[in-house]
């Protein structure tokens, strides 16, 4: 598949997945119970969490043609 191809693809699944992590997140984020600590450990994993799903498409849309 030609690099651009690849890229158009990133273009267009990137956000969509994000859209709905940020979406479950927030509807996770209710549950956390409402102490300083527990929401603490909650959005930093929330905020990091998210890289490792799209890693793998980000090396994939970046690699040479075959």
């Amino acid at each position: 598949m030609a690099p651009k191809q690849k890229k158009l693809i990133l273009v267009l699944s990137a956000p969509l997945f994000l859209f709905a992590y940020i979406t479950l997140v927030l509807v996770v984020s209710d549950l956390v119970p409402r102490h300083w600590l527990a929401e603490l450990v909650f959005y930093v994993l929330a905020g990091t969490l998210w890289a490792f799903p799209l890693k793998p498409v980000f090396i994939w849309a970046n690699r040479p043609a075959e």
